[in-house]
């Protein structure tokens, strides 16, 4: 059935889409007419040798396909649904070795050791420490507003607190985590004409983030301490993580863990403004649904993909194997088959079964707890502080495939 709504050759993974908008029109014209559509690409465009891939856009087929690794597999093409042209098939090989690229039964080894990491216990002995650093990021920002009292809330705010949190898991001492910052910068940001990063350099920055970790990690194993590292790298008969693994995780955490909070909390920041019925609200009753909401309407991760393992029926279409399959989180965040009202930003919306944490299934966010409490500390800081707080710009939006990312959101205390 033919989409009218699609123009011709429209790409949902094209960087200049996103750069401008989430495409939540186009996505509501698919759930209706043709909610697993083929999206034809030009060979090599998105560093894949093939022609396009299947665009999931409906909650209920996106769970489908997060819920069957056996079918659906995040390994062979890997879960990031499009590269830069450039990158060649070797680069692409060595991301199979991250846990998010991994299927059963090797992604279950690899996150039972890794959860250990993740634990309520684990999470509540960060919250103190997380609240403190929150309330010092949100005065710090006040001081360094401009005469008119203007600043930047990405970099001023959004940014601090996730990287303070997996810094914090993991033990990294604070004058290296500045590094840690730049680099997880530099690996997603390749799209973005502005920041002037070719693939060599993103490339380069995963390496030394990656030497970084493993050199954390064998230091432990020489020397064991009573932290996260040791659980995971020299935990005894518990299963350990090699050196090369425990590296590829915290590269994992620098993008899923730090870049993903970081935009749903600047989302977060600009929909209040932008609803002040909603910030009002907030700061009168801080509601325990605001975090699931900010990330719903977020969906800091637009798509994931999967390779079909064997052909295969979804949403009415028969996919070969191999096929690559786009699962929009962005999309299944607005079915109004299962929210009602998808586009009204509600902090009090109570279920909210959105897939903003991945859909459910063994790649279902290990960090998701984490992701809450830092959106959690992170506004109730800014409420206490900055009560009103108002937008001093539009959103200048980064250029990517798969992130919807704000680079820039200036805002005034004035």
């Amino acid at each position: 059935m033919p989409c009218p709504a699609l123009p011709e050759g429209f790409d949902f993974t094209d960087p200049d889409v996103l750069h401008h908008r989430v495409p939540l029109p186009e996505f509501a014209e698919l759930r209706k007419a043709e909610p697993v559509r083929w999206i034809a690409q030009q060979p090599g465009i998105a560093g894949f040798q093939d022609e396009g891939y299947w665009a999931v856009t409906r909650h209920a087929d996106v769970k489908y396909v997060s819920t069957h690794p056996d079918l659906f597999s995040s390994n062979l093409n890997t879960a990031i649904i499009r590269f830069n042209e450039h990158i060649n098939r070797d680069q692409i090989e060595v991301q199979r070795l991250i846990m998010l690229n991994m299927d059963p039964p090797e992604h279950t080894r690899v996150r039972q050791i890794v959860q250990r990491g993740f634990t309520p216990r684990a999470i509540r002995s960060l919250e103190d420490a997380l609240r403190a650093r929150a309330g010092s990021i949100v005065e710090t920002a006040l001081a360094s507003a401009g005469p008119d009292g203007s600043f930047d809330f990405v970099t001023n705010v959004a940014c601090e607190l996730p990287l303070q949190a997996i810094a914090e898991l993991i033990g990294i001492p604070q004058d290296d985590r500045i590094k840690i910052f730049d680099w997880s910068n530099q690996m997603v940001a390749y799209d973005d004409p502005e920041f002037a990063i070719t693939e060599d350099v993103a490339a380069e920055a995963a390496t030394e983030l990656i030497s970084y970790a493993m050199n954390m990690a064998a230091a432990r194993k020489e020397c064991p301490a009573k932290d996260i590292v040791t659980q995971l790298v020299a935990a005894g008969d518990q299963g350990n993580l090699g050196s090369d693994e425990f590296g590829f995780f915290v590269l994992m955490l620098a993008v899923a863990g730090n870049e993903t909070t970081r935009n749903a909390i600047s989302h977060g920041m600009h929909a209040f403004l932008t609803h002040p019925d909603q910030w009002e609200l907030y700061k009168r009753e801080r509601p325990a649904t605001t975090a699931e909401e900010i990330v719903r309407w977020a969906t800091p991760v637009v798509s994931f993909q999967r390779t079909a393992t064997q052909d295969t029926e979804l949403g009415g279409q028969q996919i070969r194997k191999g096929d690559r399959v786009g699962i929009f989180y962005s999309s299944a965040n607005h079915d109004p088959e299962v929210f009602t009202d998808p586009g009204v930003f509600d902090i009090t919306r109570d279920p909210n079964p959105h897939l903003g944490f991945g859909g459910g299934g063994p790649h279902y966010c290990l960090g998701k707890s984490l992701a809450t409490l830092e959106i959690d500390l992170i506004f109730n800081a800014v409420a206490e502080a900055m009560p009103d707080l108002r937008l001093a710009g539009d959103p200048r939006r980064l250029r990517s495939a798969w992130l919807n990312g704000v680079k820039e959101l200036q805002v005034s205390t004035a």
